[in-house]
């Protein structure tokens, strides 16, 4: 379990290197809450960095897999016209983002799964 310092780190690297390419952003974002868009990564941030880290792969597909399986099958935005998460075109920026707070925290691929 995440303790709130832990994501606080993972967010302020997520906003840094993903939330600000994000198409989606609304003017003055992140966050985007409450700006009047939901977000995916801020409705799941800490189960999206568990599902980053259950995944050591080279493609990006897996890491997809694994979310969309543990994560967008129960979302209550699944399927709905307001889907909010921008995964599918974020998502190499998102794992890379959660992979260098790893790495900074000085934690080996093996330990974080």
């Amino acid at each position: 379990m995440l303790t709130e310092d832990e994501i606080a780190e993972y967010l302020d690297e997520i906003r840094r290197e993903v939330c600000t390419r994000c198409v989606e952003r609304p003017p003055g974002g992140p966050p985007c809450a409450p700006l009047g868009k939901e977000c995916g990564v801020e409705l799941h941030l800490p189960e999206l960095i568990e599902r980053v880290r259950e995944v050591q792969s080279n493609s990006i597909v897996p890491y997809l897999l694994n979310n969309r399986h543990k994560i967008c099958e129960h979302c209550a935005n699944l399927h709905g016209s307001n889907c909010p998460c921008p995964m599918d075109y974020l998502s190499v920026l998102l794992v890379q983002a959660v992979e260098a707070v790893d790495r900074r925290r000085g934690l080996p691929a093996e330990e974080v799964s």
